[in-house]
C-alpha cells in the first residue's frame, strides 16, 4: 500500500474521533505512519465533525485535498452527502443509513434528501458505495455508543491491518467492562461488508478490499 486516505464524518456524539484514533493507532501498530487531524462544529451534539486520517510510509500534512479521499466513512447519510467533493473517482463511500436532520431542515427551510438522491451525489465520485445497518445494530445490541466500532469493522476490510491489530488496539482505547461488546459490534461490521456487500456480484472480494485476515 503506498497511500489510504480516509474521511471520517457525522455529527457530535456518535463517537467519531475515538473511531478515527483507534485507526490511526492500528496503523502505527502495523508499521504505517499517520497524520490525523479533526473538525469538530458549534455544537457538541449535533454539529458536523469530520477526522481526516492519512495513512503511508511517510506523511508529512494531515489534510487530505479535495478529489483525493480513498475511504469515506460516513456515520450520517447528509454528512457523506457533503463531503462527496474530496472523494477520488473510484472511491470507497461507507454509509450509516440513519438520519439525524439538521436545524435548517427541523425548521421547514429544506428537505432532507431521499436515498436516492444521496446514493447519485455519491455516485457522482465513488466507485463503489454501501449502505450499512449500523445504528439499528448498535440499537439492538443494546448500546448505541458502539455504533463507532461497527463503523470501523466495515472500513477494516478496505485497510491491510491485521483483525489481531485492530482488536488489541480496540481493547486499549475502551474500558474494560464493555470491552467484550464492542469488539462484537467491530465484528458485526466486518461480517455485514463481507456477507451482506462484497458477496453481490461485480463487487466480490477484488473490489478494492485490502483485508489481511480472512475471519
Amino acid at each position: 500500500m503506498k497511500k489510504l486516505e480516509i474521511l471520517v464524518t457525522g455529527v457530535g456524539g456518535q463517537g467519531i474521533i475515538l473511531a478515527s484514533d483507534i485507526m490511526g493507532e492500528a496503523a502505527l501498530a502495523a508499521g504505517y505512519d499517520v497524520k490525523k487531524t479533526d473538525t469538530i462544529g458549534m455544537a457538541q451534539r449535533g454539529g458536523s465533525v469530520v477526522s481526516h486520517v492519512r495513512i503511508a510510509q511517510r506523511v508529512w500534512s494531515p489534510l487530505i485535498k479535495e478529489g483525493e479521499v480513498d475511504l469515506l466513512l460516513a456515520f450520517e447519510k447528509l454528512e457523506a452527502a457533503r463531503w462527496t467533493n474530496y472523494l477520488r473517482p473510484g472511491a470507497v463511500a461507507i454509509v450509516n443509513q440513519h438520519a439525524l436532520p439538521p436545524l435548517s431542515v427541523n425548521l421547514g427551510n429544506e428537505p432532507y434528501p431521499s436515498d436516492e438522491e444521496i446514493s447519485v451525489i455519491l455516485g457522482h465520485r465513488s466507485g463503489r458505495t454501501y449502505f450499512v445497518s449500523g445504528t439499528q445494530f448498535a440499537r439492538e445490541l443494546g448500546d448505541v455508543r458502539t455504533l463507532n466500532m461497527f463503523m470501523l469493522g466495515c472500513a477494516s476490510l478496505f485497510m491491510p491491518f491485521k483483525v489481531q491489530t485492530w482488536k488489541e488496539t480496540i481493547s486499549q482505547r475502551v474500558a474494560a467492562g464493555i470491552r467484550a461488546l464492542n469488539i462484537t459490534a467491530f465484528d458485526a461490521g466486518r461480517k455485514e461488508i463481507r456477507n451482506v456487500h462484497l458477496g453481490k456480484g461485480s463487487a466480490g472480494h477484488g473490489a478494492g478490499v485490502m483485508d489481511k485476515e480472512d475471519v
